[in-house]
Formats: structure tokens, sequence, C-alpha cells
């Protein structure tokens, strides 16, 4: 696979990229420490996004790069752009039935993962959702913002910095969507887990649809919000 940064990157040298990218992961990982009990799991969460947003968007305006340079920019075709999130949703899909399988079929596969290291909350972590439909409609809008800031952020800046990079190398397309899709997943359990090797496929299949499928986020943006829809809806029945 050949590299094909965004025409924009090409103009940040390789010491620059490398400082915005020590800026951004250091931020981003000590964002997602934070967590205020009052205000619960969901919004603790959406302020360590946003905050990674506030430094991705800090660092981008100091190489002169917007969101549009990145993908965040109406689709030519929306049609086309519904049908990508169709085929990313059933691959997501897909991937995760499999996972399912082998862990049927091998369960020694997964008898190597560490301790689960997620922090334990006092609460359920989106509370009581068994049957509760009205949670659920009020929380579903939060679960969407969060979708949509995780793909401009890990799809959307750090995927882009980091193929940047490696820009030198002929691997530099296939180093970006491996190590942004292993931090996505890590990110999401903070071990080695079935979770977040779970999680990182999933990375992985919005890197590749985003790396081959013309650099928009909205199929992405739509497919995530989808996606995480069922999984919130899997907790209220």
């Amino acid at each position: 696979m050949k590299s094909s940064v965004t025409k924009p990157l090409h103009q940040i040298s390789l010491k620059d990229c490398a400082i915005d990218l020590t800026i951004y992961i250091s931020i981003l990982f000590l964002a997602r420490e934070l967590y205020i009990e009052p205000l619960g799991l969901i919004a603790s969460v959406l302020i360590s996004s946003f905050i990674a947003l506030l430094v991705a968007t800090w660092r981008m305006k100091t190489r002169s790069i917007t969101w549009k340079n990145l993908g965040l920019c109406k689709p030519k075709i929306w049609k086309r752009t519904l049908v990508i999130a169709v085929l990313i949703i059933i691959t997501c899909i897909l991937s995760i039935v499999l996972i399912e399988i082998l862990k049927e079929l091998f369960p020694d596969i997964f008898s190597w993962q560490t301790v689960n290291k997620v922090k334990k909350y006092k609460v359920p972590r989106f509370g009581n959702l068994k049957g509760n439909f009205p949670l659920f409609f009020t929380i579903i809008i939060f679960v969407w913002v969060e979708s949509a800031l995780e793909e401009l952020i890990d799809r959307g800046f750090l995927m882009n910095w980091l193929e940047c990079l490696f820009s030198k190398t002929p691997f530099a397309t296939i180093l970006a969507v491996i190590i942004q899709a292993a931090l996505f997943g890590y990110r999401h359990s903070y071990d080695l887990s079935e979770r977040s090797i779970t999680v990182g496929i999933l990375g992985f299949i919005m890197g590749v649809a985003y790396m081959y499928l013309g650099r928009n986020l909205w199929a992405l943006i739509i497919a995530h919000c989808v996606l995480n829809s069922f999984s919130m809806l899997e907790r209220v029945f």
C-alpha cells in the first residue's frame, strides 16, 4: 500500500509532526483519566473527548490545517456515503460475530487476557437501562456526540498525523491504520482483553474505510453512531 498523506500535511516536517503527536497523545490519555463522579461516566468521557478535540484543533491551526482538509466536509454524493456507512456497519457486525464464534470454538485463545482494569464505578456505567427507554433516549444523543468526536480525533486527526510521521516509509498508511486501531482499542479498556481487541478491530475497519473510501468522515460518523446505538439497545432489552 502506498502512502497517500492528505496534501496539506506534506508541508509539515517530521519533527513538527512528532511534536504534535507527543502533545496530543499525552493529553488524550491524561484526559481519559478524568472522571467527575457527580456528572457520571458519559459526561466525563465527553469532556475528555472535547479536550482532545481542542488540542487537535490547536495543533491543526498551528500547521494551517482545517477539519475540512481531513474530511469533515459535505460528501459529493450522500447516497454513496450512506451505502459506505451500511457496508462499514455490516463489516463491523460480522467481525464481532466472528470473534464470538472463535471464542466458542477456541476458548483457550482468550485465556491469556489480563484482568480487566477498567475503573469500577459505584453505579452502572450508563445507569439502569434495562427496559428504560426514557433513559435510553436521554443518553443516546450524548453517545452520538461521543461517536462523532472519536471519528474526528482518532481517524481524522490521529491517523493523518501518524501517516505523515511515517511518510518516508513505504508502509505509512498501513502503520497509521494499525497504530490508531491499537490505541483506539487500548483506551477503551486499558488492558489487553477481549474488549480492547474487539474495539481495536473495529477501529482497524474504520481506519481502512477512511483511508480507502475518499477520506470523508461522514460515512464513519454515521456508522459509528449506528453501531453504538445497537450496543446501547442491547442494554435495554
